[in-house]
């Protein structure tokens, strides 16, 4: 059960996402279905949560959601081009969605580097009419905290789109 604020987050999404008729796919790596399971824990979410892709090797990113390989090699798996890939891949491969939010990351408490440290993690939101955004943010804490806030802010970022 996710805890009380990202439940709050979740009921927020899903109330706004009916209210303007749009449907969401989730794309995550590092979150492995978080989001998706924070929404989905919400009853009739089935009306607004169109399912997930939880892509954590490259192999499932390039054929699940179609994320090329050449971004993978040369911006590597955390990177804002994967993130908008993944989420554009979303948007492909989920036809009756409306809107993908990806997530991409390390959240330790291994992994990470000086370029991309633990808690780097790397956001894009695609929508069918429109520019994605894309944001990179790096977070604090171990694991179960990075985690967290990494669906705390894709939950806002879904929010204010």
């Amino acid at each position: 059960m996710p805890d009380n604020d990202i439940a709050a987050l979740a009921g927020q999404v899903l109330a706004q996402l009916r209210r303007s008729g749009r449907k969401l796919v989730t794309v995550e790596s590092c979150t492995g279905g978080l989001i998706s399971a924070a929404l989905s824990d919400i009853p009739g979410s089935s009306e607004i949560l169109e399912g997930g892709f939880v892509t954590y090797s490259n192999a499932l990113k390039m054929s699940a959601v179609s994320v090329p390989e050449t971004v993978l090699a040369q911006y590597g798996a955390v990177s804002l081009q994967t993130a908008q890939a993944m989420a554009e891949g979303g948007l492909l491969n989920a036809v009756d969605a409306d809107m993908a939010i990806s997530v991409t990351g390390i959240a330790g408490p291994g992994g990470g580097s000086v370029a991309k440290p633990v808690g780097t993690v790397c956001f894009g939101l695609a929508v069918r009419i429109g520019a994605p955004t894309l944001t990179q943010r790096l977070f604090i804490g171990d694991r179960t905290s990075i985690r967290s806030q990494t669906v705390r802010h894709a939950l806002q970022m879904v929010l204010n789109a």
